[in-house]
């Protein structure tokens, strides 16, 4: 019996979150754009989603994903939510790219789907639960104001620091010269540049900051230097992972059989949500490759949904997930992802178990369609 959960409505909101700001190469956030929407069903219950849309990386705004929102919104009522395919190549083929705002429609299906089988996302998903400890990001800053951000970060529990480079590559390598000493051996250090390096400063700052046993580097170049990564591979003492190179599998595909990294970050924004950022993880797990699973600004409801994802995901073995714990003024999220310390875990309510908090909704701009 075809089964049918049909789209009665859809409910979308200017979902900004005040933020402490927040700095890396590409730039300063002080407020998280996120678009939060509710699909509303033919049998009662709804789907919720968010993206965190981050203009500097991805090119989308929250005003471009509150428009495109609305346009994939019409496209959707009256169609069955449990035809996440179906639904998801509507959006492709409707409009190439705007990935972040396809990713809260992506979400809220998801929630629907695991909802309607009275299953937690994960299960659904055909996961099981593990332990999931996050990173903690150090944004960019003088190597002094970093190195004490980072002795806070220890003291607090945190086993992983997550370290944002890319604004002059000498400063970058004594920025990981200072926290290094400051927190000792036995802290896991990772970099991102955020595409802040030239093919040259990449070579010269990996080269130095090897010796201080970083476990990986995020996206050293711009992606227009895609070309010069099997280089820069055979001249890094450091691992290099593939952030902004891969948006989706043809991405993956690609930059592994080139021989362009050790490892693949997957975020939502990119992906378009969980059915490709799936695809992304079983082109890497083919072929040997690790993934991460990060993230831009999200709130803890999207939050909610990557976990039950690397639930879901034996291959993700690297988290970075700690955006809800970096500065958000404000938590709009009722339910979901809890943290102890920077280990993440969530209840077996049924769907991604988060939803927004209806005080903080009264304040947010809303369209229904």
């Amino acid at each position: 019996m075809n089964v049918q959960v049909i789209i009665a409505s859809i409910d979308i909101y200017r979902f900004s979150i005040p933020m402490v700001p927040f700095t890396i190469a590409t730039g300063t956030m002080d407020h998280a754009q996120n678009v939060f929407i509710r699909i509303h069903t033919d049998k009662g219950f709804y789907g919720v989603g968010e993206c965190s849309a981050f203009p500097m990386i991805v090119g989308e705004t929250q005003d471009t994903c509150l428009v495109m929102a609305k346009y994939f919104a019409g496209l959707w009522k009256g169609q069955n939510a449990l035809d996440i395919p179906a639904r998801m190549q509507q959006l492709h083929d409707a409009a190439a790219g705007n990935t972040t705002i396809k990713s809260a429609f992506d979400i809220a299906l998801h929630d629907i789907a695991a909802k309607n089988a009275g299953l937690p996302l994960y299960k659904f998903l055909g996961g099981e639960r593990r332990v999931v400890e996050s990173d903690i990001t150090i944004g960019i800053d003088t190597p002094e104001a970093m190195a004490k951000k980072a002795i806070d970060f220890k003291a607090s529990g945190a086993n992983i620091l997550k370290v944002k480079l890319g604004k002059g590559a000498e400063t970058d390598v004594e920025r990981i010269k200072h926290i290094r000493q400051a927190v000792g051996p036995e802290m896991k250090i990772r970099v991102d540049a955020n595409q802040g390096w030239s093919f040259d400063e990449a070579v010269f700052a990996l080269q130095a900051i090897g010796e201080y046993d970083i476990e990986f580097c995020e996206q050293p170049m711009r992606t227009w230097h895609n070309d010069l990564l099997p280089r820069l591979m055979k001249l890094s003492p450091v691992k290099i992972m593939a952030d902004e190179s891969v948006y989706n599998h043809h991405d993956a595909r690609m930059q592994i059989e080139s021989g362009s990294c050790d490892y693949i970050n997957i975020k939502m924004a990119k992906s378009g949500g969980i059915l490709e950022a799936k695809k992304i993880h079983d082109t890497a797990a083919e072929r040997g490759i690790a993934c991460m699973m990060g993230g831009m600004l999200e709130s803890r409801i999207a939050l909610s949904a990557k976990l039950h994802f690397v639930y879901a995901s034996p291959n993700i073995r690297f988290y970075d997930m700690d955006t809800c714990m970096l500065g958000h003024l404000v938590d709009p999220c009722v339910g979901g992802v809890t943290y102890d310390g920077c280990k993440l875990s969530i209840s077996d309510e049924p769907g991604i178990g988060a939803d927004a908090d209806e005080a903080f909704l009264t304040g947010c701009e809303k369209f229904t369609v």
